[in-house]
This record gives structure tokens, C-alpha cells and sequence, in this order.
């Protein structure tokens, strides 16, 4: 193991682009299946096809169509609460003790699901979970941009609805062309208003006018992706100067192929025009990582120094939406890590290994 790699592997972790969808893997949807006594068939094909296929995604469209089924078995809130189970759990052997998940609550709307019940349960799971665990979870609500304003509106007032059971903030997601940035300004206002923090997608499938949008339009605090801004200096300026982290998922982009290589992806030309850069897994059982691989493939792709590695791992404590005292702890917790050999102190946290306990077995999830 090399000395980045202990580095990455010893610290104390923050992931804050992570859809609990894209998290539920293979073992997680036979179960789903099993249960449900269909669909049993579908999904072992689905896993077969994702294995041969390397968990790539020829074209976006391939990746949506993929989808499709792990959708198809999220049904039920008890369906969600199993995957937030499990979701925790994996975040506890990768030494993340803080994830700000986001719940895709526009496609729970649009299947017609009981949105409540759905987040309740999940919530519920995963503050079990964490628990268990020593990971805390908050959660962000996301809407589908080309669904229109209204639809937005209606995922930002749920949003809004469930501030006190830990939801954090509210975000876009989905086609950047069919929903451009300038159709939500009214709803990101009245999150904003509501006590919501903003995030959104942007420069994913679009160019950087996506991504300085979001900024100046809407007022986003975080960009998801935002690959396409490196191709604009004076987007690039605007994110530096505004101090706006870009949540890098560089096994994403490049399994649905918005690079070619991982080396393509602009992280160093972020870095080097002081953009804040974090690092998360975005679909971590769709795509075959983990918050920590991403961290090791970086520092491997582009040569990231010691302090480079603390440096991004520190800007997700600070890009956190969290309070000022949290952000301050874990900062400390960072530092303390990188200097001392071994495993990281959990504060009021309880490690376990990762697996279901007794008592999730009981409730079923």
C-alpha cells in the first residue's frame, strides 16, 4: 500500500454527491426481488449484463435504461428503508461518518408513491443504521429539471415539510437542455426562503452556461459534476471566486461516458484555478466503486500529493451542510488523522462490522 493510499484509506470521511437509487447493489436487488416473488429473473439478468459490461454505460440513455429496474424494486417504503440500511452500512467500512444522501423525491412523486412514508422509512433506517455504525446521514431532495417548475416546486415544498427529520437542501437533476437553469429561479428562491440549502446538477451534458447558471440564476452552493466548466476560463473564475465546490464523481463520468478516460476529466485544472474540489461516488453500485476508490483512483490518475489528498477531503467538511461546530470536530478529526498512523477516533460512534444487526433483521431491513 502506498503512502497516498493509507492516507485515504486512515481518514475520516464526508460524501456529499450520493443517490441512495444508485447505491443499492446487486445483493441488495435479488433480495428486493426474492421478496416480492418477481422480477427474479430480470434482475439476475440486469446483474449479469452489468458484470460482462464492466458496470459501463455505452451511452447515457444506456445507464437510464439500466436504471429502470432498480426503480422498478424500490416499490415500498420498506423497500427504501432496506436500502438505506444497507447504504449506511457500506459508508461505515469506507470510514465516511458523515453522507449527505440525496432521495431522487421527483421520481417517488412520479411513480405515484407515497413520498412521506417513503422518506420516513428511509430516514428511520438510516439513523438506525448510523447508529450502528457511527455514520450520520442528512438528506437532500431532488427533483427532475425536465419535469418543469412545478414539479420542482412540489419536491422543494416535501423538502421543506421534512427540514426537522434532517433533510438539509433541495436540488435539480436530470436534462439540462429540457431544463434549463432559468426555468427554477422562482422555486430555488422559495427554497431558499423555506430554510433549504441549494444544490444543483450542472455541466454534466451541458456547457459551462449550465454551470454558471446555477451559480448566478439560482444560487447554487454546490455544483454536481460540472465537468463542462473547465472549458470556460471565466466560468472557472466565477466558481474560484465564489468559493462554489464542484462534487467530482470521476468513475461516473466516465461509465456513462462523458470522458473518455479518467485522465480527461479536468480535476487538475480545477485544483490549479482554485476551485474546490470534492470527491464523492454519485451511483456507487451502478457504477462498481466507492467513496474511497474514488479518492485512491484521483490520487493515482493525477498524482495528488499528501496535502492535495487532505486538502479535497477537507473541502467536503467545509462544503458540508452542517453546523459550524460539526465542520470544526471534523476538520480536527482530519488533521488528526493525517498525522498519526492508524485508524481515526470516532467521536460518540460505535464502529461495528458492516453487516445487517439482529435488531434490523427484526424490522426487516
Amino acid at each position: 500500500m502506498t503512502d497516498a493510499e493509507a492516507l485515504i484509506h486512515r481518514l475520516p470521511k464526508v460524501e456529499l454527491h450520493l443517490h441512495l437509487e444508485g447505491s443499492v447493489g446487486p445483493e441488495t436487488l435479488r433480495e428486493m426481488a426474492r421478496r416480492k416473488g418477481r422480477l427474479a429473473a430480470e434482475t439476475e439478468g440486469w446483474i449479469a449484463e452489468r458484470t460482462r459490461q464492466g458496470f459501463r454505460y455505452p451511452q447515457f440513455a444506456d445507464f437510464l435504461n439500466a436504471f429502470k429496474l432498480v426503480s422498478l424494486l424500490l416499490e415500498s417504503p420498506h423497500d427504501y428503508a432496506l436500502a438505506a440500511a444497507r447504504l449506511v452500512e457500506s459508508l461505515s467500512a469506507e470510514k465516511v461518518h458523515y453522507a449527505e444522501v440525496t432521495l431522487s423525491a421527483g421520481v417517488v412523486l412520479w411513480k405515484r408513491q407515497p413520498l412521506d412514508a417513503v422518506f420516513e422509512a428511509a430516514a428511520e433506517a438510516a439513523q438506525e443504521a448510523g447508529r450502528r455504525c457511527g455514520v450520520r446521514v442528512k438528506w437532500i431532495f431532488d427533483a427532475i429539471r425536465q419535469f418543469g417548475a412545478e414539479h420542482a416546486r412540489e419536491v422543494a415544498r416535501y423538502a421543506s415539510r421534512h427540514r426537522e427529520r434532517g433533510v438539509v437542501a433541495f436540488g435539480i437533476g436530470g436534462d439540462e437542455a429540457r431544463g434549463p437553469a432559468r426555468d427554477f429561479v422562482e422555486v430555488y428562491r422559495e427554497a431558499h426562503e423555506a430554510g433549504l440549502r441549494l444544490t444543483a446538477h450542472a455541466g454534466e451534458a451541458a456547457g459551462p452556461e449550465s454551470v454558471r447558471d446555477a451559480v448566478e440564476l439560482l444560487g447554487a452552493e454546490r455544483i454536481g459534476h460540472g465537468t463542462s466548466a473547465a472549458r470556460d476560463p471565466g466560468t472557472l473564475r466565477l466558481l474560484a471566486e465564489r468559493r462554489v465546490p464542484v462534487e467530482v464523481c470521476l468513475t461516473s463520468n466516465l461509465a456513462t461516458g462523458a470522458i473518455a478516460r479518467v485522465a480527461d476529466h479536468p480535476l487538475r485544472r480545477f485544483l490549479d484555478a482554485s476551485v474546490p474540489v470534492v470527491l464523492s461516488s454519485d451511483d456507487p453500485a451502478m457504477f462498481a466503486t466507492s467513496m474511497e476508490r474514488e479518492m485512491m483512483l484521483a490520487a493515482e490518475t493525477f498524482g495528488l500529493s499528501g496535502p492535495e489528498i487532505l486538502a479535497i477531503a477537507g473541502n467536503a467538511v467545509s462544503a458540508a451542510f452542517a453546523s459550524e461546530t460539526e465542520r470544526a470536530a471534523w476538520h480536527d478529526d482530519l488533521q488528526r488523522a493525517a498525522t498519526q498512523p492508524g485508524e481515526p477516533r470516532r467521536q460518540n460512534a460505535r464502529l461495528q462490522e458492516t453487516g445487517t444487526s439482529r435488531r434490523a433483521r427484526r424490522k426487516g431491513y
